[in-house]
C-alpha cells in the first residue's frame, strides 16, 4: 500500500497543543482490555510487529496462537457507530480518517496471508466483552496448532 500523504492543516495553537497530547499506545481503553485478558489468564506481548518485513504494530500479540489484536479509537478509525466527521479541515480529516481504514483493511489482509488473524476492538467496547472475544479465538486457534 502507497503511503497516503495529506497537506497540512490550517489550525490554531490550542488545537495543536490538545492533539499533541492524544496517546497512541497505552491508552486507557488498552490498558483496561490487557487486564481483562490477564485475569481470563491469558499472555501475550504489546506492541510489536507480528510479521518481520511487515510494518504494522499491535497492540497486543499472542505469539503462538498468530493473533493480533488491534484497539481502534472510534474518531481515529472512522467507527461507523461513533465516528465524526469535523467540519473544520473537513477535506484533511476525511482524507486522513479514510487513509487509516485503508491500512487497517491492508493490514488485515497481509496478515492474512502470512497465517494471522487480526483481531479489532472499537475503544467503545466493553473491556470485559472484547477480552471474552480475544480469548474464544486464541483458544480456537491454539487447540488448532
Amino acid at each position: 500500500m502507497d503511503n497516503v500523504w495529506v497537506e497540512a492543516l490550517e489550525t490554531t495553537a490550542q488545537v495543536r497543543a490538545r492533539m499533541s497530547l492524544q496517546k497512541s499506545r497505552n491508552t486507557q481503553v488498552e490498558l483496561a482490555l490487557r487486564r481483562a485478558l490477564h485475569a481470563a489468564g491469558l499472555r501475550f506481548r504489546v506492541h510489536r510487529r507480528p510479521v518481520k518485513g511487515v510494518r504494522r504494530e499491535a497492540d497486543i500479540v499472542f505469539g503462538p496462537a498468530r493473533v493480533a489484536v488491534f484497539v481502534d479509537g472510534c474518531f481515529w478509525h472512522g467507527c461507523p457507530e461513533h465516528g465524526t466527521w469535523p467540519r473544520r479541515n473537513a477535506d484533511f480529516w476525511r482524507t486522513k480518517i479514510e487513509g487509516n481504514r485503508v491500512r487497517d483493511a491492508d493490514t488485515d489482509e497481509r496478515l492474512g496471508q502470512a497465517g494471522w488473524l487480526a483481531v479489532r476492538v472499537w475503544e467503545h467496547e466493553s473491556p470485559w466483552e472484547a477480552a471474552e472475544r480475544v480469548r474464544a479465538v486464541v483458544e480456537e486457534r491454539r487447540r488448532r496448532r
